[in-house]
């Protein structure tokens, strides 16, 4: 069972200081039912009288996995763990979560089977997603009260992704808002009546035909930066379904590989930098 350990700086109802600490309602009564709460090593209610250096213990309750998903060994390429998150980088062509098309070995289900693996009583809980054909950073909570505080958290992504044409303008700013385009449940286009959505990007290296961009999301729009490119002229190279597909890549060149955000259990910055995937001239892993 998953322990939070606090130390209270003042004199306050429990139930004050655990809402203060980011624990939610539902998260509480969670806690109440299957976990534990002690003040000073006792058992106490929500609604006990907590005082300045009291040591307050939150047992979390212990989690079971979904039937729909089906553990699986994979050689996960972990960039951070610790008691709380497991971040890893997903190869292109490998689902985050499962989906009707892509049922199994999805990237939850090998972080799953990694955990029960390492004897973990709680499950993953997906933080960030990549689209299939992305690479790159995924972010995942070992336990639902942990998903539930860093979605409170602001995480900055950054992503590469290589371009087909030669961009002139080394620094750009597009705000285009995203709807679901009209004749695919899948495929997004720029609309006024869409969402929303700012993406940013820096050149980083380029040739006569392509160029390698990083890019920012400030929002988080379905295929956003695919979209955006493309609307603006760059599509990136293997992404079929928005205009690029020479027949070499099955998969967009495009990758998350910076995030940083504050962990909300130590409140330390994060800085989690994956390797680059893809070199210039789009050859594929490097």
């Amino acid at each position: 069972m998953k322990v939070l350990q606090y130390r209270s700086a003042s004199s306050m109802i429990l139930k004050t200081f655990l809402y203060d600490k980011g624990i939610s309602k539902k998260s509480l009564s969670a806690i109440k039912q299957n976990g534990a709460l002690l003040v000073n090593k006792e058992h106490a209610t929500v609604r006990k009288d907590i005082h300045e250096g009291d040591e307050i213990e939150v047992h979390l309750p212990n989690e079971s996995p979904s039937h729909n998903l089906e553990p699986f060994t994979f050689d996960l390429n972990i960039l951070f763990e610790d008691e709380w998150f497991i971040i890893v980088s997903k190869p292109a062509m490998m689902n985050t979560a499962p989906s009707r098309e892509h049922p199994h070995h999805s990237l939850v289900e090998a972080v799953l089977s990694y955990m029960l693996m390492n004897g973990e009583r709680t499950i993953p809980h997906i933080v960030t997603r990549l689209d299939r054909g992305t690479s790159g950073i995924v972010i995942f909570a070992k336990h639902q009260l942990l998903h539930h505080m860093v979605s409170n958290t602001t995480i900055s992504k950054y992503y590469v992704a290589l371009v087909h044409g030669v961009v002139a303008q080394k620094k750009g700013v597009i705000k285009a808002p995203i709807a679901r385009a009209k004749h695919s449940i899948i495929e997004r286009e720029v609309s006024e009546e869409g969402k929303f959505a700012h993406t940013e990007y820096e050149y980083l290296d380029g040739d006569s035909e392509n160029s390698m961009l990083k890019l920012q999301l400030f929002t988080g729009r379905t295929h956003q930066i695919r979209v955006h490119l493309a609307h603006i002229g760059y599509p990136i190279i293997g992404d079929s379904l928005y205009g690029y597909e020479d027949g070499q890549y099955d998969h967009q060149l495009l990758q998350c590989n910076h995030i940083e955000f504050i962990h909300p259990i130590t409140l330390k910055q994060l800085h989690i930098v994956d390797e680059m995937h893809y070199n210039l001239s789009g050859v594929g892993m490097i």
